[in-house]
């Protein structure tokens, strides 16, 4: 679900992103205004640049192997080091990146063609062996890898020429090749993976990739550097950055600080109390993009009271969300009807399809505080007050909380704020353990490829990777399922939209609002993309000094 921290992200298709949102009206059923202040890319970076300071305000990532990084700060570096099969743009379109072409040779054969002239870091040439062991080793339990449900319908992999792996499945999977963007479809170096074993994508284990960017140094607790790699494979894409140095700023006021004085050249995610202080500086521009995150408020574990249906309602009804959204996102994000934002999905042949069923969704409630007080009555009373998580140190997501804190005590819900490490709020979303004494996770999460059926099942499904309530919906999980395995777009779409129907309004989760994506970019630079596929794509190779 990605959440402030997350993995299932959502990456989309196409220019017709920004166009469709830019259509869109103010209004409760979760369409989006203001999109013309949206972009997708700056100016292309013009001239060579000998080193750039970016800051992570989530914090320093807890590993860098592409088969477990599911949160913004390890995509936002490893986006930079470990290319994958297809590629992500910045208007949401994919376009060949490791494989040449990917295609269905029939309903249960999915064939990579691969590029003959990729080398990583160690010159070593990239063969189908290294393609085949990636994409198995998540299969294995001891990876613990968080995309190994992308295989779920794979029965084999294997390199079947010189450079072609050959993807045998047990019928037809949409979702499959669109995965290939994302983590899952990062390569390592065999041998290498194999030899540091767990360690790697560590500051002790390391990595060995492709991408423009190779990892220089780990300073735990203070920052990543990235090195240019100048034997590249893409000659469109040479870095014009020698160097990329990533700094951990989780306190918005140092980041505020560092990015005025030009200490730091930019970030992404900037924090809306950044954005408010940056919005006339003269050292550089806020850039806002169009983004498929979403904001939700959902139970920790099903033993929680918040797991019940009725008190979600009940703050989904005393929550006022224009004033969430004008006080705490400064403006810039709009209201949400279900688990995944529109934007997802307008890409896809089938988008009408798509934008029909959400339209009849039930639109956004206003608040109405009696109904809420009522629903809490029939929920039960309360004997103590309700613990809501948030990592510590993160400004939006506690003026969020404190906003949702203060609508809850209208209705006589007690919450209580516990600021989690970003280690261990990271943890959170994948260690029960972590979540034991939690009722409520607030979570920014994001959606990471044109797919919100794999995206969804991962809440919805009985073993999906965030159902931490036990929801089970069989009517839902079959159509969802139905949806993964359609060949035809509209079919696919129309069992989307009767699972959405049913789960909308049935699973435990609180929809708040879908941000855009704000970054900050120092004036002497260029080149940065300005939409949230920046965490799919290696968007630091696209760096350069704004002027020649």
């Amino acid at each position: 679900m990605a959440v402030k921290k997350s993995v299932l992200t959502l990456l989309t298709g196409v220019g017709v992103l920004a166009a469709a949102a830019c259509s869109s009206s103010p209004s409760g059923n979760g369409e989006a205004p203001g999109a013309e202040r949206l972009t997708t890319t700056t100016a292309p970076g013009a001239s060579q640049v000998d080193r750039v300071t970016w800051a992570l305000p989530y914090g320093e990532p807890t590993t860098l192997d592409p088969a477990k990084i599911g949160d913004y700060s390890p995509q936002t570096v490893g986006a930079n080091l470990c290319d994958t099969l297809t590629r992500m743009n910045a208007d949401f379109s994919l376009s060949p990146g490791l494989a040449q072409k990917v295609a269905w040779a029939d309903g249960r054969t999915l064939v990579l063609d691969l590029r003959s002239d990729v080398k990583f870091w160690d010159g070593s040439p990239m063969t189908p062996q290294d393609v085949v062991y990636s994409l198995e080793r998540q299969r294995d339990p001891k990876t613990q890898a968080l995309y190994g449900n992308y295989l779920a319908a794979v029965k084999s992999i294997k390199a079947t020429g010189p450079h072609e792996v050959t993807l045998r499945t047990k019928g037809h999977d949409q979702t499959l090749p669109k995965a290939l963007s994302t983590s899952f479809g990062a390569i390592s170096k065999k041998t290498y993976t194999g030899k540091a074993g767990p360690a790697y994508g560590t500051a002790n284990g390391g990595l060995m990739c492709t991408g423009p960017f190779k990892l220089g140094s780990w300073k735990s607790g203070t920052s990543i550097t990235l090195e240019r790699n100048d034997a590249y494979w893409d000659s469109k894409l040479k870095p014009k950055a020698k160097q990329v140095k990533f700094q951990f700023i989780t306190n918005s006021n140092t980041l505020t600080s560092a990015l005025l004085s030009g200490a730091v050249d930019g970030a992404y995610e900037l924090p809306p109390s950044s954005a408010t202080a940056l919005a006339k500086s003269k050292s550089g521009a806020i850039h806002l993009g169009p983004s498929t995150q979403n904001v939700l408020l959902i139970p920790a574990n099903a033993e929680s009271p918040a797991a019940d249906r009725k008190l979600l309602d009940a703050l989904a009804l005393v929550i006022d969300r224009e004033a969430l959204i004008k006080n705490v996102f400064g403006g810039d994000a709009t209201t949400l009807k279900s688990l995944v934002p529109p934007l997802t999905w307008q890409g896809d042949p089938a988008a009408d399809v798509f934008d029909t069923a959400y339209k009849a969704l039930p639109d956004v409630p206003k608040p109405d505080e009696n109904e809420a007080k009522k629903l809490v009555k029939e929920a039960g009373p309360l004997s103590r007050p309700l613990v809501a998580a948030i990592p510590a140190g993160d400004q939006r997501g506690l003026q969020a909380l404190t906003f949702i804190q203060a609508a809850a005590k209208k209705i006589g819900v007690e919450i209580t704020i516990k600021q989690l490490q970003p280690t261990e709020m990271s943890s959170l979303f994948y260690d029960p353990s972590v979540r034991k004494g939690l009722d409520f996770v607030l979570t920014f999460g994001y959606v990471a490829m044109p797919d919100p059926a794999s995206y969804v099942a991962e809440m919805v499904n009985p073993r999906g990777l965030f159902n931490w309530t036990n929801y089970n919906n069989p009517d839902a999980t079959r159509l969802l399922a139905k949806a993964r395995a359609a060949s035809d777009p509209a079919a696919s779409a129309k069992a989307y939209g009767e699972a959405q129907a049913l789960f909308t309004t049935t699973v435990p989760a609180a929809y708040l609002a879908t941000t855009h994506e704000r970054m900050f970019m120092n004036k002497r630079l260029s080149g940065a993309p300005t939409s949230f596929a920046y965490m799919g794509m290696p968007w630091a190779a696209h760096l350069g000094g704004a002027t020649k």
